[in-house]
Parts: C-alpha cells; sequence; structure tokens
C-alpha cells in the first residue's frame, strides 16, 4: 500500500495534524507512527496542563495566532467530547517594584493580542482572587484554564481511527530512516518498510534529528531542558485556588516556577529550567551518553549557559535543593513551610537554539521535498495543537 499522508510523532501535534487531514480528506489513506508504547508519551503528556491564553506572545507570531485559535478550539473539543478541563483564569502577580514595567508590557501585549477579560489588578484584589498570596499588584487571566492533555490525544486518536477509511496507528514504531523517491518515499522503521507520497514530522524532541533522516539541513540543534515540579501536600492544597505565575525575567526564555491546579485536585509547583542530560529523561539523574555529548559538542549549547551563567547555577542548585525551590515559591506564598511541598514528576521541553544560543522563541514549520517539518513547537503548541493541524493541512494543500 502506498498512503498519501504519513506522520512521524503521537503528541498533540501530530494527533491534530492527522485528525485534521482525516476530515479535509477523508478519502485519504494516512498512517502514523509512534516509537512508544503510548500516544502523548513525551511533551505533551509531561507538560503542566494549562490551556494557555497568549498573552506573552509576539503579536502576529505563530504563538500569538495558533495560540489563540488553537485556545478557542481546544476548549470546544473539550466540552464536546467530556474531557476534564476548567477555565478557572489565573493572576500574574509582582512582588518587587522592579517588576511592575516588566507587568505593564505584559498586560499591553495582551491587549494587543486580544486576550478576553485581561485586567490589572491591586493587590488586595489578588487576595480576593488567591487570599495567601502577598504582591504589591497583577493581572488577572480569565481565560486560561487547565486539562487533560493526554486524554485529549487519546480522544484524537479515536476519531481518526472511527472514520469510514481509517487512519492507522502504528505504536512501537521507530522512523530509523527516509529514502526520497519521485512517486513516494520509503519510510524505514524498526518493523517493516512503509510507501506514503507525503511525510509530516512532528517529532518534537526529536525533531532535529528526523530532519536530518529526511536529509534536511537546519543550522539549529534541539537542546533538551527539564523542569521539575513539587506538589502542595494535602494540608497546603487550599493556599492555592487557581493558577498563580510571577512576572517572568525578560532576559529569560522561560514563565518561571508557578502554581498549577491540575484537573485530578492536585497542585503542581514548577517547573524550573534545567539543562537536561537525556532528551527523553524525566528523572533529576537521568543520563544518556549520545544525548549528553551530542548537546555538548553543540556551540549553542555553551554559548547559552555561558550567557545565563548564574541563572543556570541557580537552577541547578534548585533543582537538587527542597529549600531553595520553596524560597523560590515562597515570593509569593510566604506561608509556604517545609511540609507543605513534596517533590514531584518532571518534564522535558524541546528547545531549538542557534549556534550563538539564541532560543528560537516562535513555531517553526518548514517544507521540504514531498515533507513538511515542525521543527519548533515549545510552549504553547499544546494549547494550539488544533490549530497548527489546520496551519499543517494549508501547507499541505500547497504541496505539489
Amino acid at each position: 500500500m502506498i498512503y498519501d499522508y504519513a506522520i512521524v510523532g503521537g503528541g498533540i501535534v501530530g494527533l491534530s495534524t492527522a485528525y485534521k487531514l482525516g476530515l479535509k480528506y477523508p478519502d485519504k489513506k494516512i498512517i502514523l507512527f509512534e516509537k512508544e508504547n503510548i500516544l502523548s508519551a513525551h511533551q505533551t503528556g509531561h507538560n503542566s496542563g494549562v490551556i494557555h491564553s497568549g498573552l506573552y506572545y509576539t503579536p502576529g507570531s505563530l504563538k500569538a495566532t495558533n495560540c489563540y485559535e488553537g485556545r478557542h478550539e481546544l476548549v470546544a473539543f473539550a466540552k464536546k467530547h467530556n474531557i476534564p478541563h476548567d477555565i478557572c483564569g489565573k493572576v500574574i502577580v509582582a512582588t518587587d517594584e522592579s517588576e511592575l514595567p516588566h507587568m505593564d508590557r505584559i498586560f499591553e501585549n495582551g491587549k494587543l493580542n486580544s486576550i478576553e477579560g485581561i485586567q490589572k489588578i491591586s493587590a488586595d484584589e489578588v487576595k480576593q482572587i488567591e487570599p495567601f498570596v502577598e504582591c504589591i499588584g497583577g493581572i488577572h487571566v480569565p481565560v486560561t484554564g487547565i486539562i487533560d492533555f493526554p486524554a485529549v490525544v487519546r480522544k484524537l486518536g479515536e476519531l481518526v481511527q472511527e472514520k469510514d477509511v481509517p487512519a492507522e496507528i502504528k505504536l512501537n514504531t521507530k522512523v530509523k530512516g527516509v529514502t526520497k523517491g519521485e512517486d513516494f518515499n520509503e519510510i524505514h522503521t524498526n518493523g517493516e518498510t512503509y510507501k506514503a507520497k507525503k511525510i509530516i514530522f512532528c517529532g518534537g524532541l526529536q525533531a532535529d534529528r528526523l530532519a536530518k533522516l529526511d536529509q534536511v539541513k537546519i543550522k539549529e540543534q534541539v537542546v533538551p531542558f527539564r523542569g521539575d515540579y513539587y506538589e502542595l501536600t494535602e494540608q497546603a492544597k487550599h493556599k492555592v485556588k487557581h493558577l498563580i505565575y510571577p512576572v517572568p525575567n525578560p532576559d529569560f526564555p522561560f514563565l518561571g516556577v508557578h502554581f498549577t491546579r491540575m484537573t485530578n485536585g492536585e497542585i503542581e509547583c514548577g517547573p524550573n529550567a534545567v539543562f537536561s542530560f537525556k532528551r527523553e529523561g524525566y528523572n533529576r539523574t537521568s543520563f544518556n551518553l549520545p544525548d549528553t555529548a551530542n548537546a555538548l559538542r553543540y556551540k549553542g549549547t555553551w554559548k547559552l549557559l555561558t550567557q545565563h551563567f548564574g541563572y543556570a547555577t541557580m537552577e541547578y542548585r534548585r533543582a537538587f535543593s527542597k529549600r531553595l525551590f520553596l524560597k523560590t515559591l515562597q515570593r509569593m506564598i510566604p506561608s509556604l513551610e517545609m511540609e507543605d511541598i513534596k517533590r514531584g514528576r518532571s518534564g522535558v521541553r524541546a528547545q531549538l537554539l542557534g549556534v550563538n544560543g539564541e532560543t528560537r522563541d516562535d513555531f517553526r514549520i518548514e517544507y521540504s521535498q514531498n515533507s513538511i517539518h515542525v521543527l519548533n513547537a515549545p510552549s504553547p503548541a499544546a494549547t494550539a495543537g488544533l490549530a497548527i493541524g489546520s496551519r499543517i493541512v494549508e501547507m499541505v494543500e500547497k504541496m505539489p
């Protein structure tokens, strides 16, 4: 059989792409490959579970437009299919006078991105929403929410296989090579070889390696950053009602440690951001020699770590010190104590990094010969997943 479309990657971007292709082309033959034994095994299954508003992103960027569109579509999808979610809102809080100018910039950016209902609020108004937070002011973002992203992916997986001409999902199937042809491509896996006219790569943490397998030359490289979480113990859960974020440091590409109420009732605190010695390693001591060598041979890794040496050092110290992690959390909720937090899970985010250490901030999706590569899809890709799937279908329509 020659498939019309083959998709590599079983996270939310890959499944959204399969779903949108199936809706657009119900008579086409579609196959999706996932190297693990379940869908959403990596970034989608290890993220914070937040439905992002689109507040922070550059107006007009792919992140801003796809997050806005994807958020609305995701919520509608969750309502239709009874997926656990809650549009509970969040507060971004300033705890120091030096943070106020950047908080103001975030607020103006949110207005440019048409974020519904955002308001600047006083410290007293923050306390009405989050009584245990101590701050000097904040932003209320009512459209931010929480959701079970693995449940979204499982439902997408069910839907794409229910069609009259169902898509196939191949688990435990790792793509190890691609041979280009004029009429079709051969996709070599750890099992069989498959044939497909078009290939769409949604490989997340393996995006750059899959690009090389497909003979695509890119200057950047994916560098993994692990994010560790703590959880509030039962005695402290009442101290967080919704989502609580700090004003992010504009010098760094991450949002900072925050509090997230999950759909299962747990309260997570995190994540931090530390260089990971394994691309798919979810423990603080995870190590993979090829992954580590690959990252440390890359000039961009050293450039980034050198430019932010103090920040990187503090993040590593905090990763192994409960006391330091708690101290960060106490900036927003001073009443938290050591017995109020316990170690939780970890996730790894794929960050496309330039040779000079510059992070590629926006989504990046590119054509190759008979292929499309999602090269950079950091947060808010989960929120934006359905919208990204639509963008990829538009790109497919323009392919010869």
